[in-house]
């Protein structure tokens, strides 16, 4: 572990992979303060730029986009009540009345320290539980590793898509049969490419992200006619009064950071719950546990009511990265598209990462440090002048997602089918998201849907072609029994909301 540590801070600190933790962290910072794009979109987009780096720096850049994009987003949620990102939906709550009482300077200076407080104890905890973590799934054989996938993917469409478990289990079987174009990996045998050439390779993942999250967003600004281009006047340094805190305010903030930290974290380990779920949850804990009297205070202006939303989201953002890490299961959708940048660049998340390639494991942890202070720095001093980003007109922010969502798939096949299949896919994938059906789970599905294949194979080949792997092996039971527990839950909420 020690060795692996020196591994990921000469890997972190060299000056090109600083460089990289800093442009995510400011690129993070600013796509998350935009409304209507988020962390996968920014991700998105930064895959194709990242083709040819090395795995290591490409992961740090794009891990700091991530947890930037939650910083970013607590500044539009503050400033003009329009979260930029869904995980900072709960900071506007109390963030926003702050504002308008001309304390917008204080709202942002404690989301800044929320912020860095929960990202940095979250990293710890990253630092101490993912080891172990990746010692225990070591022992993890291709019927854990099965029972493991369907888990995840049975979770994120329970928790990630607000009750609507039916939809998201549509999106994820849509997914695994995307997954299926192409080449079998055993046999050769093209399947599903309804002869067109261009399909036996299989669809491309950064086509199919780019299509349903970068393209698909800027469709969905044309089509909503969503207003992007506020006042620059709102993000007046005049109007953001003193960034000083009290003393008393800080002995206020303390014990909150150190609970929704915990909370956070453990909320993000949990694949399919991430930051959205997290701060909501942390909000609500902190209201219930609340004096009476600081109760009233809890959606008109509540130093906790902003502290804990802000601790607990990048508490839960560096949480994530702990089943993608060591279990190759991203715990939310952003580390899903994460996970697929991985395996396109030929590294496979998992138990293994932790031994075989200890400097993209430590690195990407030890990088966390430093994108927490970097982000501090941002969110503080530079706060007044990065807001103003929020005027940008949304004439200009849509050809340029446009333009980079073309370009960078364009320039990975120089293949132009790909560019009238990624229009294609996008304008369906604008059909879907209208009509409510979330995005996350098709391409969780698509990811894991190759593994999960490959896994089940493994296991019946060992097993004779029988099922009884489901159940002889201890892991893969407790794993099974969990996935129907998960079934029956949404099944009795669902029977619970009929009859409400």
């Amino acid at each position: 572990m020690i060795e692996g540590i020196w591994i990921g801070i000469s890997t972190a600190f060299s000056g090109y992979n600083i460089f990289m933790v800093m442009t995510g962290c400011f690129a993070g910072t600013i796509i998350g303060m935009l409304p209507g794009l988020g962390p996968m979109s920014a991700i998105a987009l930064m895959i194709p730029i990242t083709y040819g780096f090395d795995p290591a720096s490409a992961m740090i850049l794009m891990a700091g986009v991530y947890y930037g994009a939650i910083f970013g987003g607590s500044t539009s949620s503050i400033l003009i009540n329009a979260p930029g990102v869904a995980g900072t939906v709960s900071s506007s709550f109390d963030g926003y009345p702050m504002a308008k009482s001309g304390q917008a300077g204080k709202a942002l200076a404690i989301a800044a320290y929320s912020s860095f407080s929960g990202g940095t104890i979250a990293a710890i905890f990253l630092l101490i539980a993912a080891p172990q973590l990746a010692k225990v799934s070591l022992s993890f054989q291709s019927a854990d590793y099965f029972a493991l996938m369907c888990v995840g993917l049975l979770s994120i469409a329970a928790f990630a898509s607000k009750g609507q478990f039916l939809k998201a289990m549509i999106m994820t079987a849509l997914g695994l049969a995307l997954a299926t174009v192409g080449q079998d990996s055993l046999s050769d045998i093209t399947r599903f490419a309804f002869g067109n050439i261009n399909l036996m390779d299989g669809i491309s993942f950064v086509l199919l992200v780019m299509a349903t999250f970068a393209m698909s967003e800027a469709f969905m600004i044309i089509f909503k006619k969503m207003e992007i281009n506020f006042k620059a006047s709102d993000a007046n340094r005049d109007k953001l009064g003193s960034i000083k805190l009290s003393k008393e305010e800080v002995k206020e903030m303390v014990p909150v950071i150190g609970r929704t930290s915990v909370l956070g974290f453990l909320v993000g380990v949990l694949p399919g719950a991430g930051a959205t779920i997290a701060s909501f949850l942390a909000w609500g804990f902190e209201r219930s546990i609340a004096s009476v009297k600081d109760k009233l205070k809890f959606g008109n202006g509540s130093i906790k009511g902003l502290t804990a939303p802000e601790t607990a989201n990048n508490a839960a953002c560096t949480g994530s990265f702990v089943p993608l890490l060591t279990l190759g299961i991203p715990g939310s959708g952003t580390t899903a598209v994460m996970l697929g940048a991985l395996l396109s660049f030929g590294v496979q998340p998992g138990p293994r990462l932790y031994v075989e390639q200890p400097e993209i494991f430590w690195a990407v942890i030890i990088s966390m440090y430093i994108g927490n202070i970097v982000l501090l720095v941002l969110n503080l001093p530079l706060i007044p002048y990065i807001a103003r980003i929020l005027a940008i007109p949304k004439n200009i922010l849509v050809p340029l997602v446009l333009f980079f969502s073309v370009t960078g798939v364009y320039l990975i096949s120089f293949n132009a089918f790909d560019i009238y299949f990624m229009a294609i896919v996008a304008l369906l994938s604008l059909v879907l998201r209208t009509l409510n059906y979330p995005m996350p789970p098709l391409i969780l599905g698509f990811i894991l849907g190759a593994m999960l294949e490959k896994n089940l194979r493994r296991a019946l080949l060992i097993n004779d072609g029988s099922f009884s792997f489901l159940w002889e092996r201890p892991i893969s039971l407790a794993l099974f029994i969990l996935m129907i527990l998960i079934i029956l839950l949404q099944i009795y909420q669902g029977m619970k909301k009929r009859q409400s």
